[in-house]
């Protein structure tokens, strides 16, 4: 029984030890980025037209990622009306309100982390 403690202890604080190894593995890679950031900021600078390109592009990427949210936006719109159009009529009534439900739900949450 003092065997199984004894190598109970030893586990315990090996792994102490590695998480305190990965605390130092984390602090290094962020210093690199640190640095790597430091370096491509420096060359930006430097050069104002490579930054402006830079720039242009990354508005151009996120505009791109608006338009794709838009675009799955409108899938999801028309798939929803697709969908109550194929429930029979008698439960569509029920099913428009359910559905109304949960997107009134997921926008609220959507709006909620936003704030």
């Amino acid at each position: 029984m003092a065997e199984e403690g004894i190598l109970e202890l030893a586990l315990k604080q090996t792994k102490g030890l590695l998480q305190a190894e990965d605390i130092l593995v984390d602090a290094v890679k962020d210093m690199v980025r640190d640095e790597i950031k430091r370096y491509i900021r420096e060359k930006l600078e430097a050069n104002p037209e490579l930054k402006a390109e830079l720039k242009a592009g990354i508005s151009e990427m996120l505009e791109a990622k608006v338009k794709e949210a838009a675009a799955f936006l409108k899938i999801a719109k028309a798939s929803a009306r697709l969908g109550l159009e194929l429930v029979p009529p008698h439960l569509r009534e029920e099913m428009t309100k359910d559905l109304i439900s949960v997107f009134e739900r997921e926008i609220n949450a959507i709006i909620e982390k936003t704030l």
